[in-house]
Protein backbone atom coordinates (compact mmCIF):
# COMPACT_ATOMS: atom_id res chain seq x y z
CA UNK A 1 0.00 0.00 0.00
CA UNK A 2 3.27 2.39 -0.68
CA UNK A 3 1.78 4.01 -3.59
CA UNK A 4 -1.18 5.11 -2.15
CA UNK A 5 0.50 6.39 1.05
CA UNK A 6 3.06 8.34 -1.09
CA UNK A 7 0.23 10.47 -2.88
CA UNK A 8 0.15 12.21 0.54
CA UNK A 9 3.62 12.92 0.83
CA UNK A 10 4.75 16.00 -0.72
CA UNK A 11 8.45 15.76 -0.52
CA UNK A 12 8.09 13.73 -3.93
CA UNK A 13 9.72 15.78 -6.75
CA UNK A 14 11.10 15.24 -10.12
CA UNK A 15 10.73 11.79 -11.81
CA UNK A 16 9.71 10.29 -8.49
CA UNK A 17 7.05 12.63 -8.63
CA UNK A 18 5.81 12.23 -12.40
CA UNK A 19 6.12 8.13 -11.64
CA UNK A 20 3.64 8.67 -8.94
CA UNK A 21 1.04 10.93 -10.88
CA UNK A 22 1.27 8.26 -14.00
CA UNK A 23 0.28 5.65 -11.80
CA UNK A 24 -2.65 7.52 -10.47
CA UNK A 25 -3.83 8.57 -13.24
CA UNK A 26 -3.70 4.64 -14.67
CA UNK A 27 -6.12 4.13 -11.10
CA UNK A 28 -8.29 6.60 -12.32
CA UNK A 29 -8.74 5.66 -15.56
CA UNK A 30 -9.11 1.75 -14.02
CA UNK A 31 -11.84 3.33 -11.76
CA UNK A 32 -14.11 5.38 -14.68
CA UNK A 33 -13.49 3.58 -17.55
CA UNK A 34 -12.74 -0.12 -16.32
CA UNK A 35 -10.28 -2.72 -17.48
CA UNK A 36 -7.92 -1.88 -20.28
CA UNK A 37 -4.93 -3.26 -22.26
CA UNK A 38 -1.16 -1.66 -22.38
CA UNK A 39 -1.27 -0.72 -25.73
CA UNK A 40 -4.74 1.03 -25.41
CA UNK A 41 -3.10 2.56 -22.34
CA UNK A 42 -0.28 3.77 -23.89
CA UNK A 43 -2.25 5.48 -26.51
CA UNK A 44 -4.35 7.10 -24.16
CA UNK A 45 -1.82 8.98 -21.77
CA UNK A 46 0.73 9.28 -25.03
CA UNK A 47 3.40 7.59 -22.92
CA UNK A 48 5.61 4.69 -24.49
CA UNK A 49 4.64 0.98 -23.89
CA UNK A 50 7.84 0.28 -21.83
CA UNK A 51 7.06 2.92 -18.86
CA UNK A 52 2.98 1.54 -19.00
CA UNK A 53 4.48 -1.50 -18.60
CA UNK A 54 6.64 -0.42 -15.90
CA UNK A 55 3.95 1.62 -14.09
CA UNK A 56 1.35 -1.87 -14.15
CA UNK A 57 3.39 -4.20 -12.91
CA UNK A 58 4.67 -1.79 -9.43
CA UNK A 59 0.92 -1.15 -9.58
CA UNK A 60 0.60 -5.27 -9.42
CA UNK A 61 2.88 -5.62 -6.90
CA UNK A 62 1.36 -2.95 -4.41
CA UNK A 63 -1.57 -5.14 -5.22
CA UNK A 64 -3.39 -2.57 -6.76
CA UNK A 65 -3.71 -3.79 -10.11
CA UNK A 66 -4.50 -7.24 -11.53
CA UNK A 67 -4.50 -9.14 -14.74
CA UNK A 68 -7.44 -10.11 -16.19
CA UNK A 69 -6.02 -12.62 -18.93
CA UNK A 70 -6.31 -11.61 -22.68
CA UNK A 71 -8.46 -9.25 -24.04
CA UNK A 72 -11.42 -10.25 -25.99
CA UNK A 73 -11.12 -7.19 -28.23
CA UNK A 74 -9.62 -6.58 -31.91
CA UNK A 75 -7.97 -9.18 -33.84
CA UNK A 76 -4.80 -11.18 -34.30
CA UNK A 77 -2.65 -12.00 -31.09
CA UNK A 78 -4.87 -10.47 -28.18
CA UNK A 79 -3.10 -8.28 -25.08
CA UNK A 80 -3.77 -9.04 -21.64
CA UNK A 81 -6.52 -6.64 -20.22
CA UNK A 82 -5.61 -5.48 -16.60
CA UNK A 83 -7.74 -3.38 -14.17
CA UNK A 84 -8.51 -2.46 -10.45
CA UNK A 85 -7.94 -5.17 -7.64
CA UNK A 86 -11.51 -4.58 -6.17
CA UNK A 87 -10.10 -5.47 -2.26
CA UNK A 88 -6.93 -3.84 -2.99
CA UNK A 89 -8.31 -0.89 -0.26
CA UNK A 90 -11.23 -0.20 1.37
CA UNK A 91 -13.06 3.21 2.46
CA UNK A 92 -15.71 3.73 5.37
CA UNK A 93 -18.03 6.00 5.80
CA UNK A 94 -20.56 6.96 8.49
CA UNK A 95 -23.49 8.87 8.23
CA UNK A 96 -24.35 10.48 12.19
CA UNK A 97 -28.22 11.13 12.09
CA UNK A 98 -29.76 12.29 15.32
CA UNK A 99 -30.79 9.08 17.05
CA UNK A 100 -28.78 6.43 15.12
CA UNK A 101 -25.60 5.70 13.21
CA UNK A 102 -25.06 3.93 9.63
CA UNK A 103 -21.90 2.54 8.59
CA UNK A 104 -20.22 1.46 5.28
CA UNK A 105 -17.25 -0.19 3.97
CA UNK A 106 -16.69 0.39 0.02
CA UNK A 107 -13.73 -1.02 -2.29
CA UNK A 108 -12.09 0.02 -5.08
CA UNK A 109 -14.64 -0.63 -7.62
CA UNK A 110 -17.46 1.15 -5.10
CA UNK A 111 -18.85 -2.41 -4.02
CA UNK A 112 -20.07 -2.56 -0.56
CA UNK A 113 -18.52 -5.64 1.34
CA UNK A 114 -19.83 -4.62 4.79
CA UNK A 115 -23.12 -2.08 5.83
CA UNK A 116 -24.70 -1.90 9.22
CA UNK A 117 -27.97 0.50 9.35
CA UNK A 118 -30.11 1.92 12.56
CA UNK A 119 -26.94 1.72 15.16
CA UNK A 120 -28.17 3.45 18.42
CA UNK A 121 -26.60 6.52 19.21
CA UNK A 122 -28.01 9.90 20.59
CA UNK A 123 -25.94 12.60 18.60
CA UNK A 124 -25.19 15.26 21.08
CA UNK A 125 -22.83 17.98 21.28
CA UNK A 126 -20.83 16.73 24.32
CA UNK A 127 -17.44 14.62 24.40
CA UNK A 128 -19.72 11.14 25.69
CA UNK A 129 -21.46 11.57 22.12
CA UNK A 130 -18.38 12.04 20.27
CA UNK A 131 -16.34 9.29 22.03
CA UNK A 132 -19.48 7.25 21.26
CA UNK A 133 -19.23 7.45 17.27
CA UNK A 134 -15.77 6.09 17.77
CA UNK A 135 -16.11 3.42 19.60
CA UNK A 136 -19.01 2.32 17.48
CA UNK A 137 -16.62 2.85 14.39
CA UNK A 138 -13.67 1.03 15.80
CA UNK A 139 -16.23 -1.99 17.19
CA UNK A 140 -17.65 -2.16 13.75
CA UNK A 141 -14.16 -2.35 11.72
CA UNK A 142 -12.98 -5.48 14.49
CA UNK A 143 -16.12 -6.97 13.54
CA UNK A 144 -16.27 -7.13 10.17
CA UNK A 145 -12.85 -8.26 10.14
CA UNK A 146 -12.08 -4.83 8.13
CA UNK A 147 -7.69 -5.01 7.72
CA UNK A 148 -6.82 -1.83 8.62
CA UNK A 149 -3.73 -1.35 7.15
CA UNK A 150 -6.06 -1.56 3.99
CA UNK A 151 -8.34 1.51 5.19
CA UNK A 152 -7.65 4.48 2.85
CA UNK A 153 -9.83 6.92 4.69
CA UNK A 154 -13.00 6.87 7.08
CA UNK A 155 -15.45 9.64 6.16
CA UNK A 156 -17.66 11.14 8.82
CA UNK A 157 -21.46 12.63 7.80
CA UNK A 158 -22.43 15.71 10.40
CA UNK A 159 -25.27 18.15 10.52
CA UNK A 160 -24.29 21.98 9.97
CA UNK A 161 -21.57 23.97 8.98
CA UNK A 162 -18.51 21.57 7.48
CA UNK A 163 -15.34 22.41 6.19
CA UNK A 164 -14.15 19.73 4.77
CA UNK A 165 -10.64 20.85 3.36
CA UNK A 166 -9.79 22.02 7.03
CA UNK A 167 -11.62 19.09 8.89
CA UNK A 168 -13.17 22.06 11.29
CA UNK A 169 -17.11 21.18 12.27
CA UNK A 170 -18.70 24.30 13.46
CA UNK A 171 -22.03 23.09 14.40
CA UNK A 172 -21.11 19.84 16.26
CA UNK A 173 -18.25 18.97 18.43
CA UNK A 174 -16.57 21.99 17.54
CA UNK A 175 -15.40 22.78 21.44
CA UNK A 176 -11.63 21.67 20.35
CA UNK A 177 -9.33 24.04 19.03
CA UNK A 178 -7.88 21.60 16.54
CA UNK A 179 -9.54 20.14 13.63
CA UNK A 180 -12.13 17.69 14.55
CA UNK A 181 -10.92 15.28 12.25
CA UNK A 182 -7.56 14.93 13.49
CA UNK A 183 -9.34 13.95 17.03
CA UNK A 184 -10.87 11.19 14.70
CA UNK A 185 -7.34 10.49 13.44
CA UNK A 186 -6.16 10.10 16.70
CA UNK A 187 -8.56 7.50 18.00
CA UNK A 188 -9.50 5.55 14.97
CA UNK A 189 -6.04 5.78 13.89
CA UNK A 190 -6.83 5.98 10.48
CA UNK A 191 -7.23 9.28 8.05
CA UNK A 192 -10.17 10.77 8.29
CA UNK A 193 -12.26 13.63 6.84
CA UNK A 194 -15.87 15.33 7.13
CA UNK A 195 -18.13 16.41 5.50
CA UNK A 196 -21.47 17.64 5.53
CA UNK A 197 -24.25 14.94 5.67
CA UNK A 198 -26.14 16.73 2.95
CA UNK A 199 -23.49 16.63 0.40
CA UNK A 200 -22.68 13.34 0.61
CA UNK A 201 -25.70 12.21 0.42
CA UNK A 202 -25.99 14.35 -2.45
CA UNK A 203 -23.03 12.68 -4.01
CA UNK A 204 -24.22 9.44 -3.52
CA UNK A 205 -27.21 10.27 -5.35
CA UNK A 206 -25.64 11.93 -8.24
CA UNK A 207 -23.63 9.11 -8.56
CA UNK A 208 -26.32 6.16 -8.29
CA UNK A 209 -27.40 6.29 -11.72
CA UNK A 210 -30.98 9.04 -11.39
CA UNK A 211 -28.54 11.48 -13.37
CA UNK A 212 -29.02 11.02 -16.70
CA UNK A 213 -27.08 13.70 -18.57
CA UNK A 214 -27.83 16.37 -16.29
CA UNK A 215 -24.57 18.33 -15.17
CA UNK A 216 -26.69 20.98 -13.38
CA UNK A 217 -28.80 19.25 -10.31
CA UNK A 218 -29.73 19.96 -6.93
CA UNK A 219 -30.27 17.72 -4.34
CA UNK A 220 -32.71 19.05 -0.83
CA UNK A 221 -32.07 16.99 1.85
CA UNK A 222 -35.51 17.23 3.57
CA UNK A 223 -34.61 15.52 7.17
CA UNK A 224 -34.88 16.88 10.55
CA UNK A 225 -33.31 20.33 8.93
CA UNK A 226 -33.17 20.91 5.38
CA UNK A 227 -29.76 20.66 3.51
CA UNK A 228 -28.87 21.09 0.31
CA UNK A 229 -26.17 19.81 -2.43
CA UNK A 230 -25.44 21.76 -5.65
CA UNK A 231 -24.21 20.27 -8.89
CA UNK A 232 -22.85 22.80 -10.89
CA UNK A 233 -21.49 21.74 -14.73
CA UNK A 234 -21.14 18.24 -13.44
CA UNK A 235 -18.91 19.37 -9.81
CA UNK A 236 -19.96 19.62 -7.03
CA UNK A 237 -20.14 23.42 -5.23
CA UNK A 238 -18.98 24.11 -1.93
CA UNK A 239 -18.67 27.63 -2.07
CA UNK A 240 -15.32 29.77 0.00
CA UNK A 241 -15.61 27.90 3.29
CA UNK A 242 -17.07 24.76 2.27
CA UNK A 243 -21.08 26.28 3.50
CA UNK A 244 -22.67 26.14 0.39
CA UNK A 245 -26.32 24.65 0.82
CA UNK A 246 -27.60 26.20 3.89
CA UNK A 247 -31.37 26.06 2.11
CA UNK A 248 -32.96 25.42 5.55
CA UNK A 249 -32.15 28.66 7.16
CA UNK A 250 -33.46 31.23 3.75
CA UNK A 251 -35.46 33.50 5.56
CA UNK A 252 -38.68 32.96 3.58
CA UNK A 253 -41.63 32.87 6.42
CA UNK A 254 -42.76 35.95 8.71
CA UNK A 255 -43.18 34.24 11.83
CA UNK A 256 -41.73 34.43 15.32
CA UNK A 257 -39.94 31.02 15.64
CA UNK A 258 -36.68 30.61 16.24
CA UNK A 259 -34.36 28.49 14.20
CA UNK A 260 -31.88 26.39 15.52
CA UNK A 261 -29.87 28.72 14.04
CA UNK A 262 -30.96 31.20 16.45
CA UNK A 263 -32.85 33.38 13.47
CA UNK A 264 -36.49 33.97 13.09
CA UNK A 265 -38.78 32.51 9.94
CA UNK A 266 -35.96 30.24 8.06
CA UNK A 267 -36.99 27.80 6.38
CA UNK A 268 -37.27 24.78 8.52
CA UNK A 269 -38.68 26.45 11.37
CA UNK A 270 -42.11 25.48 9.23
CA UNK A 271 -41.13 22.86 6.46
CA UNK A 272 -38.09 20.17 8.47
CA UNK A 273 -38.58 17.45 10.14
CA UNK A 274 -38.18 19.14 13.11
CA UNK A 275 -41.26 21.11 12.43
CA UNK A 276 -43.68 18.57 11.54
CA UNK A 277 -42.54 16.57 14.50
CA UNK A 278 -43.23 19.42 16.67
CA UNK A 279 -46.89 20.36 14.67
CA UNK A 280 -47.78 17.32 15.32
CA UNK A 281 -47.19 16.38 19.01
CA UNK A 282 -49.07 19.81 19.34
CA UNK A 283 -52.10 19.03 17.65
CA UNK A 284 -52.20 15.90 19.77
CA UNK A 285 -51.68 17.50 22.84
CA UNK A 286 -54.64 20.01 21.87
CA UNK A 287 -56.91 17.01 21.16
CA UNK A 288 -56.62 16.34 17.97
CA UNK A 289 -57.05 12.68 16.57
CA UNK A 290 -54.48 9.99 15.33
CA UNK A 291 -53.45 6.31 15.33
CA UNK A 292 -50.49 7.30 16.65
CA UNK A 293 -52.21 8.48 19.99
CA UNK A 294 -53.30 4.35 20.08
CA UNK A 295 -49.26 3.95 19.78
CA UNK A 296 -47.20 5.69 22.02
CA UNK A 297 -48.40 6.82 25.81
CA UNK A 298 -45.62 9.28 25.68
CA UNK A 299 -45.77 11.42 22.63
CA UNK A 300 -42.43 12.81 22.60
CA UNK A 301 -41.62 8.95 21.84
CA UNK A 302 -43.17 9.69 18.42
CA UNK A 303 -40.70 9.87 15.27
CA UNK A 304 -40.94 11.12 11.93
CA UNK A 305 -40.64 7.69 10.17
CA UNK A 306 -43.95 6.95 12.86
CA UNK A 307 -45.68 9.66 11.23
CA UNK A 308 -44.76 8.84 7.11
CA UNK A 309 -46.12 5.25 8.33
CA UNK A 310 -49.37 6.97 9.89
CA UNK A 311 -50.10 8.91 6.77
CA UNK A 312 -49.32 5.72 4.57
CA UNK A 313 -52.09 4.12 6.48
CA UNK A 314 -54.79 6.99 5.35
CA UNK A 315 -54.14 8.75 8.97
CA UNK A 316 -55.66 12.44 8.50
CA UNK A 317 -53.60 14.40 11.07
CA UNK A 318 -50.33 13.11 9.16
CA UNK A 319 -51.71 13.40 5.91
CA UNK A 320 -52.66 17.31 6.63
CA UNK A 321 -49.86 18.20 8.41
CA UNK A 322 -47.26 16.49 5.98
CA UNK A 323 -49.28 18.38 2.63
CA UNK A 324 -48.81 21.82 4.57
CA UNK A 325 -44.96 21.50 4.69
CA UNK A 326 -44.64 19.91 1.07
CA UNK A 327 -47.00 23.44 0.32
CA UNK A 328 -44.19 25.34 2.29
CA UNK A 329 -41.13 23.32 1.11
CA UNK A 330 -42.43 23.74 -2.60
CA UNK A 331 -42.46 27.83 -1.76
CA UNK A 332 -38.71 27.22 -1.10
CA UNK A 333 -38.05 25.06 -3.96
CA UNK A 334 -39.62 28.05 -6.11
CA UNK A 335 -36.61 30.18 -4.97
CA UNK A 336 -33.52 27.82 -6.04
CA UNK A 337 -35.88 27.57 -9.34
CA UNK A 338 -35.56 31.09 -10.21
CA UNK A 339 -31.52 31.55 -8.97
CA UNK A 340 -30.20 28.06 -10.35
CA UNK A 341 -32.51 27.25 -13.41
CA UNK A 342 -30.98 23.79 -12.77
CA UNK A 343 -31.94 20.65 -15.01
CA UNK A 344 -33.48 18.86 -12.13
CA UNK A 345 -34.33 19.03 -8.60
CA UNK A 346 -34.44 15.50 -6.47
CA UNK A 347 -35.85 15.56 -3.12
CA UNK A 348 -34.66 13.06 -0.62
CA UNK A 349 -34.19 12.23 3.16
CA UNK A 350 -36.23 10.76 5.77
CA UNK A 351 -39.50 13.14 4.43
CA UNK A 352 -39.32 11.84 0.82
CA UNK A 353 -40.02 8.74 2.06
CA UNK A 354 -43.93 9.96 2.44
CA UNK A 355 -43.92 9.80 -1.49
CA UNK A 356 -47.07 11.80 -3.01
CA UNK A 357 -48.28 12.85 0.15
CA UNK A 358 -45.26 15.53 -0.33
CA UNK A 359 -44.64 15.54 -3.55
CA UNK A 360 -47.72 16.69 -5.20
CA UNK A 361 -48.51 19.72 -3.11
CA UNK A 362 -44.89 20.44 -3.48
CA UNK A 363 -45.50 20.53 -7.23
CA UNK A 364 -48.60 22.83 -7.36
CA UNK A 365 -46.60 25.50 -4.49
CA UNK A 366 -43.44 25.18 -7.04
CA UNK A 367 -45.99 25.71 -10.23
CA UNK A 368 -47.65 28.78 -8.21
CA UNK A 369 -44.14 30.84 -7.45
CA UNK A 370 -41.98 30.07 -9.61
CA UNK A 371 -41.16 31.48 -13.14
CA UNK A 372 -43.14 29.32 -15.77
CA UNK A 373 -40.40 30.00 -18.33
CA UNK A 374 -37.40 28.94 -15.74
CA UNK A 375 -39.39 26.17 -13.82
CA UNK A 376 -40.47 24.16 -17.11
CA UNK A 377 -37.43 22.85 -18.08
CA UNK A 378 -36.75 21.27 -14.45
CA UNK A 379 -37.31 17.78 -13.44
CA UNK A 380 -38.76 16.66 -10.25
CA UNK A 381 -37.89 13.87 -8.53
CA UNK A 382 -37.98 12.37 -4.94
CA UNK A 383 -35.58 9.51 -4.12
CA UNK A 384 -36.02 6.56 -1.21
CA UNK A 385 -33.04 6.20 -0.55
CA UNK A 386 -31.72 6.46 2.98
CA UNK A 387 -28.64 6.60 5.16
CA UNK A 388 -26.60 3.79 3.40
CA UNK A 389 -26.77 6.16 0.31
CA UNK A 390 -25.52 9.01 2.49
CA UNK A 391 -22.50 6.60 4.02
CA UNK A 392 -22.05 5.13 -0.08
CA UNK A 393 -20.93 9.20 -0.19
CA UNK A 394 -18.39 9.95 2.29
CA UNK A 395 -16.98 6.58 1.06
CA UNK A 396 -17.42 7.35 -2.57
CA UNK A 397 -16.03 11.34 -2.04
CA UNK A 398 -13.05 9.93 -0.29
CA UNK A 399 -11.93 7.61 -3.00
CA UNK A 400 -12.78 9.63 -5.70
CA UNK A 401 -10.65 12.49 -4.35
CA UNK A 402 -7.70 10.27 -4.15
CA UNK A 403 -7.81 9.25 -7.31
CA UNK A 404 -8.99 13.43 -8.66
CA UNK A 405 -11.67 12.09 -10.42
CA UNK A 406 -12.97 15.41 -8.23
CA UNK A 407 -11.37 18.03 -7.17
Amino acid sequence: MKFLSDLHDASYSGVAYKNILLKKEILTFFATKGPSTIPELSKEFNISIPKINECINELIEDALVQDNGKSTSGIGRKPNSYGLLPNAAFFVGVQVSHDHLSIVVMNMKKDIIASQEEIPHRLENNQESLQNICREINQFIATHQIQKDKILGVGINLSGRINYRTGYSYSYFNFYEDPLSKYFEQELQLRTYLENDSKALAYGEFSSGILKDEKDALFVNVDNGIGLGILINGKIYYGKSGFSGEFGHIPIFDNDIICRCGKKGCLETEASGFALRNRVIAALQNGATSILTKKFNDLEDIRLSDIITAAKKDDNLAIELINELGEKLGRGLATLINIFNPEIIIVGGILAKSEEYLMLPLKNAVNKFSLSIVNKDTKLAYSNNGEKLAAFGACLLIRDRLLSIID
